[in-house]
């Protein structure tokens, strides 16, 4: 290679380099922030390049003069799930993750995770046991999810607000407990649940579970 061309594509070269810093400290610049202030539970946001959801918040304000307001949170980490507590100033900003959530059917479960059929790109993506937590208390194979992406890259996902999973499991509606003046007695679904029934459930009938009080919310 000539010595001029050398130096001509070196300069191009450093030029688009310079060009590709620039335009990543626009974007950075110019992503949205959101104010400690205004985090409201289920708000998602990013700290040190990692995405958070709010579970509680606790707002202190100052009596004194001069006093800073402080914004006191609850906070799940999406990559680990791991829960803490942290104070923020009310001015503190934070970045909104890159996150978006796909629809995916939940295929089965192995020793390397829990696979699901990503219903858009028709590819599979596995989760590991420690992200899945309890949701495959409400999963058979098809069920419907939202799969939750960062940065593109699968870290959680989304229950349906309900399921339905038939009982395995249930004595007949002879005797139960009375609980706030309703009488249940103990079911086991399919995938393992137990939960209370009303009496008149019998094994083989499907049954509508709330996937965020893993309650009986009624014939399916």
């Amino acid at each position: 290679m000539g010595l001029a061309l050398r130096l001509i594509l070196e300069r191009e070269l450093g030029l688009g380099l310079r060009w590709l810093s620039v335009r990543t400290r626009v974007e950075e610049f110019m992503a949205v922030l959101i104010d400690a202030i205004d985090v409201k539970r289920k708000t998602l946001f990013e700290i040190d390049n990692t995405p958070f959801a709010c579970l509680e918040v606790e707002v202190n304000t100052p009596t004194a003069r001069g006093g800073q307001t402080l914004v006191r949170l609850k906070i799940r980490n999406l990559l680990t799930n791991a829960v803490f507590e942290k104070t923020f100033k009310a001015g503190d900003k934070f970045r909104e993750p890159d996150l978006q959530l796909v629809p995916a059917s939940y295929l089965y479960s192995d020793s390397s995770g829990s696979h699901f059929l990503d219903q858009e790109t028709y590819e599979t993506h596995t989760l590991a046991d420690e992200v899945m937590g309890n949701a495959l208390d409400f999963l058979i194979e098809g069920t419907l999810v939202e799969l939750r992406k960062y940065n593109g890259n699968p870290i959680g996902l989304e229950l349906p607000t309900f399921v339905e999973l038939a009982v395995t499991s249930t004595e007949p509606g002879v005797r139960g407990d009375s609980t706030s003046g309703s009488v249940t007695k103990a079911a086991t679904l399919e995938t393992g649940l137990e939960i209370r029934v009303p009496l008149y459930i019998k094994e083989g009938e499907k049954v509508k579970v709330s996937t965020e009080s893993r309650a009986f919310a009624g014939r399916a």
